[in-house]
């Protein structure tokens, strides 16, 4: 699992009026300017449809291919070893070698792949492991490597994907105050290590600082939190019995603040659908099993429409 699952860094982080505006991004939440709080929502769902949908975002994906050790020859004809089943790649794009953990691509002649705006022809990759991977570009198409729990892979997106173009929209609960709790802090010294699962079935021990512990009606819920490589807030992934109906039938994510004074502001409004459900190209991870909320959330981005998916 990545940083890169966090399509949007939380209102109060980007717009500093929104916490002066609200009684809460604190400890208490139970007096909230309605008004501005619907402010802040809108542009917090206003930025997470900019990147999902922008040149680089989720909706462009259309491939995902995992290399062997050695040669992958990566291309659109059924001669090459990685058949990309995409129109907008030639029959043969190049090689990519896997040796020892290094990734060498060797484009193919004219297949027109370029880097940085240059023509490539052999080239030593850095995967996404180690920040921004080197991407490599042919037209509308952009690809680059991955690396999840030992596994590399080439990811393959498209600024012209059927997906990004014919997108439908994001729909939500109505914003409703009452899903933006007060959650007690429990944290774990030292920091647990939980084990998290993909759609693939990898999986991976990840940092958990601590749970967050929250009312809903009278009744008490905990959350396992866990902290990404290179992130400050910490990173939430839950699944509710809205989830298959009304919600993503996966879970969806959620991040929180590090808590101040042993507390921070879990708002569940501000949930939102991993890029699953998007694109089958996604690696996205599931909620670890004590995640799994008995109850019905009934706030925060509801199931996507999207046709074909």
């Amino acid at each position: 699992m990545k940083p890169y699952y966090r399509t949007l860094s939380s209102v109060c982080a980007v717009l500093a009026v929104g916490c002066v505006l609200l009684a809460g991004c604190g400890r208490h939440t139970a007096e909230v300017d309605t008004v501005a709080y619907q402010q802040e929502l809108d542009t917090w769902r206003a930025t997470r449809l900019k990147n999902l949908t922008g040149p680089d975002g989720w909706t462009t994906l259309v491939g995902l291919y995992w290399l062997k050790p050695g040669d992958n020859r990566f291309g659109r004809d059924a001669d090459n070893s990685m058949v990309a089943d995409y129109p907008a790649l030639p029959a043969h794009v190049g090689n990519f070698s896997l040796h020892a953990g290094r990734i060498t691509f060797h484009a193919a002649p004219h297949a027109g792949v370029t880097h940085d705006g240059k023509p490539v022809t052999t080239l030593a990759l850095t995967s996404d492991a180690a920040g921004d991977p080197t991407l490599l570009n042919i037209g509308s198409v952009s690809f680059f490597a991955i690396e999840r729990v030992g596994h590399v892979g080439i990811r393959v997106k498209d600024s012209a994907a059927d997906a990004r173009v014919h997108f439908r929209g994001l729909q939500y609960f109505d914003a409703d105050p009452h899903w933006r709790l007060d959650a007690r802090f429990e944290p774990y010294r030292p920091m647990k290590k939980i084990p998290i699962i993909n759609v693939l079935g990898m999986e991976e021990n990840m940092d958990s600082p601590g749970a967050l512990v929250f009312e809903v009606a009278g009744h008490s819920y905990r959350l396992d939190t866990v902290l990404e490589q290179g992130e400050t807030d910490y990173f939430i992934m839950f699944a509710d019995r809205s989830n298959g109906s009304q919600t993503y039938g996966a879970g969806r994510f959620l991040y929180v603040h590090p808590p101040v004074d042993g507390h921070t502001v879990l708002d569940f409004n501000k949930a939102y659908n991993p890029p699953c459900a998007f694109s089958r190209f996604a690696t996205c991870p599931l909620p670890p099993p004590q995640n799994r909320l008995p109850i019905v959330v009934n706030a925060g981005e509801l199931r996507y429409d999207g046709a074909g998916h």
